[in-house]
C-alpha cells in the first residue's frame, strides 16, 4: 500500500467516526453536535448573549441565532430581551435544556482532547503542525470551521435556518 493510500485510509476514519458518533449523538439525544455545544455553553454561563455565545463556540452570530431558534422551538432555551439594554438579547437553559445538557453523552472531540493532553508537548505540536499541513495541501485552510466535530452534511445545515 502507498504512503498516499494510508494517508488517506487515515482521514477516511477520522472522517467516518466524526460520522458515526455525530449520528449516535442526534439519535441518543435528538440534538445536533452544535446544538449540544451551544447548551452546554449555556449550561457554564447562567445567561448569555448570542455575541458571547458565538465567541464561546467558535460559531458565526446567524449560525448560533438559528441554532437558539430551533432550541427554543424544542422548548431547550429561552430568550428575552436585557433588562439593562432592551437591545441586547439574553438566551438561558430551561429546565429540560439543563436534563438535556446532564443526560448528555460525550462529545467525540471531548475524548480527542484528554489523549491530546496527555501526549507530550512536541507530540502535541507535530500532530498540530501536521494537521495544518494536511489543510494546506487540501487547499481547505481557508474553510470556515467551528472546533466541533460534527458529520459532514451538518456543517453547511448548521448555518441555515432549520438548525
Amino acid at each position: 500500500m502507498s504512503e498516499h493510500d494510508v494517508i488517506l485510509i487515515a482521514l477516511r476514519r477520522i472522517i467516518r467516526a466524526v460520522d458515526i458518533r455525530s449520528r449516535e449523538l442526534e439519535r441518543e439525544t435528538g440534538l445536533t453536535a452544535p446544538q449540544l455545544v451551544l447548551l452546554q455553553a449555556l449550561g457554564r454561563e447562567a445567561e448569555a448573549t448570542p455575541k458571547s455565545l458565538s465567541r464561546a463556540v467558535s460559531l458565526s452570530p446567524p449560525t448560533v441565532t438559528a441554532i437558539l431558534d430551533r432550541l427554543e422551538r424544542a422548548g431547550l432555551v429561552t430568550r428575552r430581551r436585557s433588562p439593562r439594554d432592551g437591545r441586547s438579547v439574553i438566551a438561558e437553559l430551561t429546565p429540560a435544556g439543563r436534563e438535556a445538557v446532564s443526560a448528555a453523552p460525550e462529545l467525540l472531540q471531548a475524548g480527542f482532547l484528554r489523549a491530546f493532553r496527555r501526549a507530550p508537548e512536541w507530540e502535541q505540536h507535530m500532530i498540530i503542525a501536521a494537521l495544518q499541513r494536511v489543510a494546506e495541501m487540501m487547499d481547505c485552510q481557508d474553510v470556515d470551521a467551528a472546533p466541533i466535530l460534527e458529520r459532514s452534511g451538518d456543517v453547511t445545515q448548521a448555518a441555515g435556518p432549520d438548525r
